[in-house]
C-alpha cells in the first residue's frame, strides 16, 4: 500500500526525480520543501506517513533540527545526503532516523531505504504500544493485590525496570503524616534481586532519627509534577540537606526522576527513580509515566499507605517467583555480575526478547555477546526452537553463502549432496549471526534479501526457500565507521540496527571482576577434580588492577590457567608467569591475540585458494577455472593471490 510522503530538498532535480520515483511506486507525494520552515508549514496541512529530509538545506535549520520535530510527532523520517562519512552518521544517529540514502542514489536504493524505514517506524511503534498495555494491565493487577506497600512497590519496581531502569527506587508521604517519617526503598542488586531498606535501615544508613528525616522531607521543596534531577550539586549541599542528596550520597546514585501521584487532601505520594549513570532519564520517560499515571493513581488509592515494618516483603525472595519469573531467572543464571552498565544491558535484552525484532549486540570481544544472544532466544517465544550460532569472521569468503544458506548437490566441487545452511537449520528459532562486520559485501545483500523477504535460494539452485528465523547480531566494530570507508552497506546496517544493544567492557565494570573470578575458579575446580580453597589477596588486587583488553573471556583463560598450576592445597594465586601476564601493557595482548586470529584465516584461505588452483591445474580464468570454482571474480581471485603470496605458476603442468 502506498505511503504518504513529504520531501525535504532544496535541489529542484533531487527532489523532483525523488518525486517521479515515488509516484511511478505508487506513493503520493503531500509537499516539496526546500527549508524546515516550510516543512513545517506543510506538515500542519496534512500529515504524512513519512519524510525524506536532506541534512543541509536553505535557511538557518537543517534537516537535522527538523528530525527532532519529527521525531517528537512521531512520523517516520529517513535522511538523503551526499555523503555517508562518519562525522554525517553520528549526527544522525542521535536523532534516531530511520534510515538514511545517500546521494547519488538509485531507484532500488530509495524503495529498499522506504521499506526498511516503514518496518523499523511500524515494528518499534507496535512494540512500544503491546508493552505499555502490558504494563499498564501489570500495574492494575499490583493495585487489585492485597498485599502491603513494601510488597506493592517490590512489584511495582520490576514492572517499570525494563522501561525506566533504575538502581534504586523510593516511596514516601509528602508532606510526611504526623510527622512520621514512613519511606521505603529497594535497591537493585542483581537483575531481578532487589534489597529492602526500610525505616530503620534509612536511619542507620543515613545518620539521622526518624523525626529528622521527617523534618528533612517537610522542609524539602516537594514538586507537584514529575522533574528531573542531576544529583551532583544536591549530594554537596552542606546547607539544609535534601533527602535526595542524601540518598545520592549514601547509595552513590548520580539522578533522580521524580513522579509524584497525587491522593488528595494535600496529600501524595512521591515516587523516585534513581539512577548511577548521568543524565539517565529524559522527558520521554516522564510522558511514559504520564501516561501510566491513572493506573499508578488507581493503585495508590488502593493502597493503604503505613509505616511498615523494618522486616523484608515476603516477594523479595526468590522462594517466591511466579513461573515466568522462574524461567527468567534461570535464563541468566550463566550471566554474572550486577554491574549497574550490565544491568542496563540485560534490561534492553528483556525487553527486546519477546518480540521478533532484530537486535544487533555491540562490545569488544570478549564481553559476552553470545551469552546475551541466547538469553533473548531463551526469553523469547522461540525458546523451544533451535538456537544457531554462526561466527562470520571464521568461515572463508568462499564458503560463507553455503555455510548459511545451503547448496545442491553438484553445485560446486566437493558438493557431493545437497546440504542445509544455517538458515534452514534456524528455521522456527533464532539464528545468531556473530561479528557481522566481517561479512563480505556481496553476502551483505543476501542476507539483506533475507531480512526483507524471509527467503533465499541454495547455491546452485533455483527455487526460493521461506523461513521464519529472527535474527540476532553481533559485532566488535564500528558500524558507523565501515559504512563510512565503504565496508558495510549502509541499507543493512539500518534494517539491523533496529535494536541495539551495547554490552560494557570489564574495565568498565571492575566491581563484578571478584563474582567472575569466584564463579570461574568454582568451575574449574570441579572440572579438574580439585577442592576451591579460595583466592589470595594479592591475586584479586592484580586482577582488580588490570585493564582485561581481552575482557571476560580473558579472565576465564587466566582463571582456568591457574586451576590447574594449583596444588589442590593452597588458595588460587598466580605464579610468575602468570603474574608477569597479568601486569603486561594491554596493547600488546590485543595486537598479538588479533593478530593470531587474522593469521589464521589468512591460512584457511590461503590452504582454499592452492586447492582450487591445484584442482585446475593454475589456471584462473574461463570456464571450470579456479575463479569459477571458487564463485568470486577473476580480479578478485588474482588480488587474493597476490597478498597471500600464492604463485598460479606452481600449479601448472610442466
Amino acid at each position: 500500500m502506498g505511503k504518504k510522503v513529504l520531501i525535504v530538498e532544496d535541489e529542484f532535480i533531487v527532489a523532483n526525480d525523488l518525486r517521479l520515483l515515488l509516484l511511478q511506486a505508487g506513493h503520493k507525494v503531500t509537499g516539496i520543501a526546500v527549508s524546515a520552515e516550510e516543512a513545517e508549514e506543510l506538515l500542519e496541512r496534512q500529515k504524512p506517513d513519512m519524510v525524506i529530509v536532506d541534512i543541509v538545506l536553505e535557511g538557518n535549520r537543517s534537516g537535522i533540527d527538523l528530525a527532532r520535530k519529527l521525531r517528537a510527532e512521531n512520523i517516520a523520517f529517513l535522511y538523503l545526503s551526499a555523503n555517508s562519512n562518519q562525522e554525517v552518521l553520528e549526527q544522525a544517529k542521535a536523532t534516531e532516523p530511520y534510515g538514511f540514502l545517500v546521494k547519488p542514489f538509485r531507484e532500488q536504493d530509495l524503495l529498499i531505504a522506504l521499506d526498511i524505514a516503514w518496518y523499523r517506524h511500524t515494528h518499534g511503534l507496535e512494540a512500544k504500544l503491546r508493552r505499555e498495555e502490558s504494563l499498564q494491565k501489570r500495574l492494575t493487577d499490583i493495585g487489585k493485590d492485597a498485599t502491603n506497600v513494601a510488597d506493592k512497590l517490590l512489584q511495582v519496581a520490576r514492572a517499570l525496570q525494563s522501561f525506566i531502569p533504575f538502581d534504586l527506587i523510593t516511596s514516601g508521604m509528602r508532606p510526611p503524616e504526623a510527622g512520621e517519617f514512613s519511606d521505603i526503598a529497594f535497591v537493585r542488586i542483581g537483575f531481578d534481586e532487589y534489597q529492602f531498606i526500610g525505616k530503620t535501615e534509612l536511619e542507620t544508613i543515613t545518620g539521622h532519627s526518624k523525626k529528622q528525616l521527617a523534618i528533612i522531607a517537610k522542609d524539602n521543596c516537594a514538586p507537584v509534577l514529575p522533574a528531573i534531577c542531576d544529583l551532583e550539586a544536591e549530594i554537596k549541599r552542606k546547607i539544609n540537606p535534601s533527602l535526595q542528596g542524601m540518598m545520592a550520597h549514601h547509595f552513590r546514585q548520580n539522578t533522580v526522576l521524580v513522579f509524584p501521584v497525587t491522593l488528595g487532601y494535600g496529600l501524595s505520594i512521591h515516587y523516585s527513580l534513581y539512577s548511577r549513570q548521568p543524565h539517565a532519564y529524559t522527558k520521554d520517560h516522564i510522558e511514559l509515566l504520564n501516561r501510566l499515571k491513572p493506573s499508578l493513581e488507581q493503585l495508590t488509592e488502593q493502597t493503604r499507605y503505613y509505616a511498615p515494618s523494618g522486616k523484608s516483603p515476603h516477594n523479595a525472595s526468590p522462594a517466591h517467583k511466579t513461573p515466568r519469573e522462574t524461567a527468567s531467572n534461570s535464563a541468566f543464571a550463566n550471566i554474572i555480575g550486577s554491574h549497574h552498565l550490565l544491568l542496563t544491558a540485560l534490561d534492553l535484552a528483556a525487553q527486546v526478547a519477546p518480540y521478533t525484532t532484530s537486535a544487533l549486540l555491540l562490545g569488544e570481544s570478549g564481553t559476552g555477546k553470545e551469552r546475551v544472544a541466547a538469553l533473548i532466544h531463551a526469553l523469547s517465544s522461540r525458546s523451544q526452537g533451535p538456537f544457531i550460532k554462526v561466527n562470520c569472521a571464521a568461515i572463508p569468503p568462499t564458503l560463507i553463502e553455503s555455510e548459511l544458506f545451503g547448496h545442491e548437490k553438484g553445485a560446486f566441487t566437493g558438493a557431493i549432496e545437497k546440504r542445509k545452511g544455517k538458515f534452514e537449520l534456524a528455521n522456527g528459532g533464532t539464528i545468531f549471526l556473530d561479528e557481522i562486520g566481517e561479512l563480505p559485501v556481496a553476502m551483505q545483500v543476501k542476507l539483506l534479501r533475507v531480512l526483507q523477504e524471509r527467503e533465499f535460494e541454495y547455491v546452485g539452485g533455483n527455487v526460493p526457500v521461506k523461513v521464519d528465523v529472527r535474527i540476532i547480531t553481533a559485532t566488535h566494530r564500528n558500524l558507523e565507521k565501515e559504512v563510512g570507508e565503504g565496508n558495510f552497506r549502509l541499507d543493512l546496517y539500518y534494517r539491523l540496527n533496529v535494536f541495539p544493544i551495547t554490552l560494557p567492557p570489564l574495565r568498565e565494570r571492575r566491581s563484578d571482576i571478584p563474582a567472575l573470578a569466584d564463579y570461574f575458579a568454582h568451575k574449574f575446580c570441579r572440572l579438574f577434580n580439585k577442592p576451591f580453597h579460595g583466592i589470595t589477596t594479592s591475586m584479586s588486587d592484580e586482577l582488580y588492577g588490570y585493564q582485561w583488553p581481552g575482557n571476560i573471556r580473558e579472565l576465564e583463560n587466566i582463571i582456568e590457567q591457574v586451576v590447574v598450576l594449583n596444588d589442590g592445597h593452597s588458595p588460587l594465586d598466580l605464579t610468575k608467569k602468570l603474574s608477569a601476564d597479568i601486569i603486561r601493557t594491554p596493547v600488546d595482548v590485543t595486537v598479538h591475540t588479533m593478530e593470531s586470529i587474522r593469521e589464521s584465516q589468512r591460512e584457511t584461505e590461503r590452504a582454499y585458494i592452492k586447492a582450487a588452483l591445484k584442482q585446475t591445474k593454475g589456471r584462473i580464468r574461463g570456464k571450470n577455472g579456479a575463479a569459477e570454482l571458487l564463485k568470486i571474480k577473476p580480479t578478485t581471485l588474482e588480488s587474493k593471490m597476490a597478498k597471500l603470496h600464492i604463485n598460479r605458476m606452481d600449479f601448472m603442468e610442466p
